[in-house]
């Protein structure tokens, strides 16, 4: 893991990358090859997968997955027997963790508020009804690693705000053909109503056009890998995303008091996800710096996924040695990481600071894999910079606000004269009229 001087890390790995200047890797490239017969971009798999699921429904999304995942799925909705089934291959240490934190993620939502209100005064009343989505669609990450606490951290919040249906989508195993048995036991905990069997650009497809087997949702939300991102980019607007995750991303900010040890394994945990993972230290201390570096490279060792963090900590991660805390810390609000990781003395002194994190952890006993599984708020987060104007999923991603205007003839008389000037000013002479017809109507004092 490389240390980085502040001049040289903003030219790499605190530089952000736009979508169009990734770089697709070979690998990537000969396998669109190997399906489509060309060297097509992700962008253009992604059209052709949606399209064609948009017109032959269930064939499409069976035969994507068989050429894609090369699994034979023959019935894409996970029946009653087959959920029930999925408990008995899990521990019962697992079904007790996943029931934790299903707990601790329901009563942290709950204590958001998402309230309607109306104000009555002498021109009539205004305000807002918050309804929820009626209909909303999970995409549960099923490859490499089963992710049943991204379940937990998009369903539950969407129950919470009174999702009426809320649906979960997932890849299939190569040896079942169905989702991950974890998948299937978050999803009854969760309390979702469908769960349907299919990944990446043709489960988006599917949950935003519909099958015979899958019924269209509202909002789709979930991470995924670049296809799942590419399909939610392009069906925005026809359904709602919850946003485009890229590859995951902590800082870790540590001063003279932090735990080399601890700062590494917070690092590595991230690396750990994928080799696009983004795992970066910043300190003022070059001690922390090097010793860090020293407890990084001793710890990975031991690692089961070590080629995919020594990728990670080769492409996009490193160690920054700051000339200060606040430069550090105002590098990390340039960057906007996704999680912030404080491992300072006082860290609650400078969370007022902080103006741009998916997440902010305070000290080492509030470390960032405690927030991806058992704190509470949902571990979906905005990566890639959105930080600066995005948020993690909660209540408010699954309910939307209705204006109430019920105004009366005092409040005509007030403000409709300006509304008429505002519109003629506009050249929009229709719009002028329907408010001089009331203004001026005979008889009318």
């Amino acid at each position: 893991m490389r240390i980085y001087e502040v001049h040289e890390a903003k030219q790499t790995i605190l530089r952000r990358q736009l979508w169009d200047e990734t770089e697709i890797p070979e690998r990537l490239m000969d396998g669109i090859e190997t399906i489509f017969g060309e060297r097509i971009s992700p962008a253009e798999v992604v059209r052709r997968i949606l399209d064609d699921v948009r017109h032959r429904g269930d064939a499409a999304v069976q035969e994507w997955t068989r050429k894609i995942d090369r699994v034979d799925v023959s019935d894409l909705l996970v029946n009653q027997q087959q959920m029930e089934d999925a408990r008995e291959q899990v521990s019962e240490e697992t079904i007790a963790a996943l029931e934790l934190a299903a707990e601790r993620i329901r009563e942290f939502h709950l204590h958001q508020p998402a309230l309607s209100w109306i104000h009555n005064n002498t021109d009539g009343t205004l305000g807002q009804m918050v309804r929820p989505i009626q209909r909303v669609g999970v995409y549960v990450p099923g490859g490499t690693a089963p992710l049943p606490s991204s379940l937990l951290m998009c369903a539950i919040p969407a129950r919470v705000a009174g999702v009426p249906h809320i649906a979960a989508i997932t890849p299939p195993s190569r040896d079942t053909g169905l989702p991950h048995p974890s998948i299937l036991v978050a999803a009854a905990i969760a309390g979702v109503d469908n769960v349907y069997v299919a990944g990446g650009a043709q489960a988006i497809a599917a949950l935003t056009f519909g099958t015979e087997s899958i019924q269209i949702v509202d909002k789709i939300c979930g991470p995924g890998n670049l296809f799942t991102t590419l399909a939610k980019r392009q069906v925005f607007g026809i359904v709602g995303v919850d946003g485009l995750a890229g590859p995951t991303e902590t800082v870790v900010i540590a001063d003279e008091s932090a735990d080399p040890s601890f700062a590494a394994a917070d690092l590595l945990a991230q690396a750990e996800h994928d080799i696009l993972a983004s795992a970066i230290l910043l300190t003022p201390s070059r001690r922390v710096a090097e010793e860090v570096q020293a407890a990084v490279m001793a710890q990975i060792e031991d690692l089961s996924r070590s080629e995919v963090i020594a990728g990670s900590l080769a492409r996009n991660s490193g160690i920054v040695i700051t000339e200060s805390l606040a430069q550090a810390l105002e590098l990390s609000n340039e960057y906007a990481p996704e999680h912030l990781c404080l491992l300072l003395e006082d860290p609650w002194s400078h969370l007022g600071h902080i103006q741009n994190a998916g997440g902010v952890f305070l000290g080492e006993y509030s470390f960032e894999v405690l927030g991806d599984y058992v704190a509470g708020p949902s571990h979906t987060m905005p990566t890639g910079g959105t930080a600066r104007f995005a948020s993690p999923i909660n209540v408010n991603d699954f309910v939307k606000i209705i204006s109430v205007i019920g105004l009366n003839n005092s409040a005509l008389e007030k403000i409709g004269p300006s509304a008429e000037r505002i519109a003629s000013t506009e050249g929009l002479t229709a719009h002028a009229a329907a408010v001089a017809r009331r203004l001026y109507k005979p008889g009318r004092s």
